[in-house]
């Protein structure tokens, strides 16, 4: 019986509503259609469904009658919008559950041989029911005879037949032989069974568990469960109480739940309860539902509506190549999931991949001088790819166009092209274009608001990491100086003998000079000596006032400098380089003016007065210069009369008219010329004494407080040292923030995904701080000989550098330095000045440029710089179809399994294509198996390539469809590496033979 029906669709696999159980009128039991003609109201109310019913599974209970008759209408000319319809016999089995009734079980043939109605008959004859020493076959007269047995008065044959389909029950077992002995049966039936807890296995559950083996064989018997219950869905998918590795030994695989309307009425076809249609992806063929078995979890949906997978303006409806007369068709409709462009090597494929990406924009950049595109240029000056989307949109393109930039039309597809892969996946590759690959997916999985208005992930990391290295800048100046301070501190405590030396020989000197120019004076006038004495003194007095005044004119003048300086330099530097670092503060010209920096009081007139009062002051320590006499005349002051009355405070006096009042008395003590001239230099000995003898008492106290400064400015680098290690740690907090979504997108992957990490890690080249070490020791002599440095290093700060914190950092390396720091300078090499050494051992010893923040993707705990480019091939293709959730264009990849061993693509990508597929859409050119049947695609395009011609492209042809397509199989196994293997694999696990024997692998030549 022979529907007629073509049913195949060239765009592979869709979402199509199935109501595979359904009775028609004159179902054998609880038949409710009513009416003069009750056949008119089941196929309007079929052919009116919204959404549109494309295949029936016509039930009945113990035959085909209904089934056939529903045919015959459709070949009449009704139904014509239906395109599959198949029988479903039902049966009670001879198990009664917990509520009474026996289980539901049903058979679902296909109807794809002309001969299937025949063959179903001769099946149902061979099963039958023993009542009362008599065995009745599972046929009409043998059904009617059996009903009679039960009531007599059953005269009708109808009735007796009806009551003779209640009684039969089948045996599981009856069930099992027959398929075990019937290839055809094994080829062209599947088993569901109800789920229910009335009429199906559910009813089995209790009684103490009692029922649960039987449950659990009829189960396993079935292929198909009959439920819309989620929980029941979820379980029979391994994600219940029983995990998938419980399914695959406990119940054969897992199981696919449909659900129909189960209709006896006509109020009641096409509306299953509570909207839980029932939806199958594939084409409206039997073979649909074998694969559903297959991949009960990608191929079936209980539900109002079918799943969503890319949204329609994301979706490739069809690609149309003009003016490429050598391509067949110039048409090929493009499946809205996942697409395996497949074909021998030179076939053609690459060059449909090329023109897809073509028509959508996204060529440019991805391809080089061995692309399709570039090669057969001279035949494309005038090929169009025009692509016709979902939602009725189209974008069209000219092939000569790609060696443009097209600014103004943005990429609508993302294009992996082999060369664009190959280069990603390569060491050359690996230092930019993949990390780079790597941080536009992050940057993009940051939500608008979080992106701080930069454009790209490099700006976004240079902004969010900006205050942690200007904190670990700061700490390192803040180290620097107290590292400077500490050796100043040294040297002023060795110098602190030699500066009491110098005192004590100032003092003698000083002593010594005082007493030689009391010699100067003649005798007998010890009154006079005495007086010039004082003068002398207040003289010296009053010039290192004067000097000091003088000072403070300097430094306050230079001060005014600086103030001028910082105002128009230094301050309006820091306002232009902050205008440009933070431009996108939002800030107005005039806001900015606000940030104009300034003293916060009036430092102008501060300076100003206290200059002049200064320099007021040094005008009046120094006095008014002598008068010069009138006319020129030399003056000839008289020598007894003093210039400063006895008894006068001589600290009031102007330092001019006491050296006036010095010189006079020097004559009277009738010094001569000479001795004048030697008093003079002792006085300016004995002045200058004076003027270093403080300096020194201030320095040698400072000297005695060295200790106390050390413990302080060793804390002070302690404490700059920590704030360093905060710093870094502050940058890995930040790391891991802005790396934040994609490590939730790894935590919420599949298992493969999992096997990615990002780490944030402390690169410390210890090795290079202790070479810097050794070079600045002398180590023939010592504790640290070559290589004990860095042994030191390892054991006493090794691990806090790497994973300690900032607390851990500090006490570390004080550790160190009580270990070690008296025994460093037995090492100083003797052609090294000692306090050059310890400087430069302090800023070695504290030094952290070692240290950094190193980050970066990692795969099974390796780190991609170290992965083999197939590996990489794996991390890239998790990258884009796993982690880049924020980008659902369609993807497009030339051969992503290349380098990849076939175990790894089936292990590891099969997975994440299968999940990628359900959100966006795929087209992979492909030469593995695996991607093409255990990620089940919803469309397998076969190019093929005729002859080469002398300057001329060959003929290139394309055919199209799903994997439940028969030819389509049959190309995918002669075509692909490892092709029947991979069907093998797939089919065996699951309870069902394909609806033929797989085909000879034929490999290309």
């Amino acid at each position: 019986m022979d529907q007629g029906i073509t049913t195949v669709n060239p765009r592979g696999s869709t979402w199509q509503r199935w109501d595979p159980h359904i009775h028609a009128p004159g179902t054998a039991l609880n038949d409710s259609y009513a009416g003069a003609d009750p056949w008119a109201g089941f196929l309007e109310k079929i052919e009116k469904s919204d959404p549109p019913i494309r295949v029936l599974g016509i039930t009945d209970y113990c035959g085909i009658d209904c089934y056939v008759k529903t045919v015959e209408r459709q070949k009449g000319g009704r139904l014509q919008g239906v395109g599959l319809i198949f029988p479903n016999i039902e049966f009670r089995l001879s198990i009664e559950t917990a509520k009474g009734p026996g289980i539901n079980l049903h058979l679902l043939f296909s109807p794809e041989a002309p001969d299937h109605a025949d063959r179903i008959r001769a099946f149902l004859s061979g099963l039958t029911f023993s009542h009362q020493q008599e065995k009745f076959r599972c046929i009409r007269p043998d059904l009617i005879r059996l009903g009679r047995t039960f009531d007599a008065a059953l005269t009708n044959e109808d009735s007796a037949y009806r009551e003779g389909v209640n009684q039969f029950k089948v045996s599981l077992d009856a069930l099992q032989n027959a398929f075990n002995d019937s290839a055809w049966l094994r080829a062209n039936c599947l088993v569901a069974v109800s789920g229910g807890g009335t009429d199906g296995t559910s009813g089995l559950q209790g009684d103490g568990g009692q029922w649960a083996a039987t449950r659990k064989n009829i189960e396993r018997f079935a292929h198909i469960i009959f439920s819309a219950n989620p929980k029941q869905v979820a379980f029979y998918l391994g994600r219940g109480a029983a995990t998938l590795e419980d399914m695959e030994k406990k119940w054969g695989g897992r199981k696919p739940c449909l659900h129909g309307s189960d209709a006896h009425s006509a109020d009641r076809v096409g509306l299953p309860d509570q909207m839980r249609r029932c939806w199958l992806h594939g084409d409206l063929t039997f073979e649909t539902l074998r694969q559903a078995v297959i991949e009960p979890e990608g191929r079936v949906h209980i539900g109002e509506a079918p799943p969503q997978g890319a949204l329609p303006g994301n979706a490739i409806r069809s690609v149309h190549v003009s003016d490429a007369p050598w391509m067949s068709p110039a048409l090929v409709p493009i499946n809205a999931g996942m697409v395996a462009i497949i074909g021998a090597r030179g076939s053609g494929k690459t060059a449909l991949a090329d023109f897809i990406a073509t028509g959508a924009y996204g060529v440019s950049e991805r391809l080089n001088a061995n692309s399709f595109l570039h090669r057969a240029q001279k035949f494309l000056q005038t090929t169009r790819a025009e692509l016709l989307w979902e939602n009725d949109e189209r974008t069209a393109n000219e092939v000569t166009s790609i060696e443009h930039e097209n600014l103004w039309d943005a990429a609508h597809v993302q294009y992996l092209s082999q060369q664009f892969v190959e280069q990603l996946c390569s060491s050359e590759g690996l230092e930019y274009s993949l990390v780079a690959e790597i941080q536009r997916v992050i940057f993009d999985a940051h939500p608008e608001e979080d992106r701080l208005n930069v454009a790209d992930f490099t700006a976004l990391l240079t902004l969010r990491m900006q205050a942690a290295r200007d904190a670990r800048d700061r700490y390192r100046h803040t180290l620097g100086r107290a590292t400077d301070s500490i050796n100043t501190e040294y040297v002023r405590k060795d110098g602190l003998p030699q500066l009491e030396k110098a005192r004590d020989e100032t003092n003698k000197t000083l002593t010594t000079d005082q007493a030689n120019r009391s010699q100067l004076l003649p005798k007998g006038q010890d009154q006079r000596a005495k007086q010039l004495e004082d003068f002398s003194t207040a003289v010296e007095a009053k010039r290192r006032t004067l000097a000091g005044v003088q000072a403070r004119v300097q430094a306050l003048a230079s001060l005014q400098t600086d103030v001028s300086t910082f105002r128009t330099q230094t301050g309006s530097e820091w306002l232009v380089d902050a205008q440009e670092r933070r431009a996108d503060a939002g800030l107005s010209k005039d806001d900015w003016k606000q940030f104009e920096v300034d003293f916060t009081g009036d430092v102008d007139s501060l300076l100003r007065q206290r200059l002049e009062r200064a320099r007021a002051e040094a005008l009046r320590i120094q006095g008014m210069a002598p008068k010069p006499p009138a006319n020129g005349a030399p003056a000839v002051p008289d020598p007894n009369v003093p210039l400063i009355a006895n008894g006068t405070d001589l600290s009031t006096q102007p330092l001019n008219l006491l050296t006036q009042e010095r010189a006079r008395l020097q004559k009277l003590a009738g010094i001569d010329e000479q001795n004048a001239r030697r008093y003079r230099l002792l006085t300016e000995k004995i002045t200058h004494a004076n003027s270093i003898l403080p300096k020194l008492n201030t320095e040698i106290e400072r000297a005695k407080k060295a200790d106390e400064m050390l413990r302080q400015l060793r804390g002070e680098r302690t404490e700059a040292y920590r704030g360093i290690f905060t710093a870094i740690i502050e940058e890995e907090r930040e790391l891991s923030q802005l790396y934040a979504p994609l490590q939730e997108r790894i935590a919420a992957g599949s298992r493969a995904v999992k096997k990615l990490s990002f780490s944030v890690r402390r690169e410390v080249n210890i090795n290079a701080w202790a070479e810097h070490g050794e070079q600045l020791l002398d180590l023939r002599k010592g504790s640290f000989r070559r290589g004990e440095l860095l042994n030191a290093a390892e054991d006493l700060l090794g691990n806090a550098w790497r994973r300690g914190s900032a607390d851990d950092a500090a006490v570390a390396m004080k550790a160190f330095m009580d270990r070690h720091a008296g025994s460093l300078p037995q090492q100083r090499p003797e052609n090294m000045p000692r306090l050059e050494w310890s400087r430069s051992v302090s800023e070695w010893l504290y030094n952290t440029d070692h240290i950094q923040v190193g980050y970066g993707l990692r795969y099974e705990d390796v780190d991609i710089e170290r992965l083999s480019p197939g590996t990489r091939g794996i991390v890239l293709l998790l990258l884009y179809l796993a982690i880049d959730a924020h980008d659902d264009r369609p993807l497009i990849i030339d051969q992503p399994e290349e380098n990849l061993d076939p175990q790894s693509v089936f292990e590891e990508l099969v997975p994440v294509f299968c999940e990628a597929k359900k959100r966006r859409q795929i087209i992979i050119v492909t030469h593995n198996a695996n991607l093409v049947v255990n990620t089940d695609v919803d469309q397998v395009i076969v190019a093929r390539c005729g002859a080469h011609q002398p300057d001329e492209l060959p003929k290139i042809t394309y055919e199209s469809g799903g994997l439940e397509n028969p030819k389509i199989r049959e190309a995918v196994c002669s075509i692909l590496e490892g092709g029947e293997r991979a069907f093998q694999e797939r089919a065996r696990r699951l309870r069902v033979n394909l609806t033929a024997p797989a085909p000879t692998v034929r490999r290309p030549t």
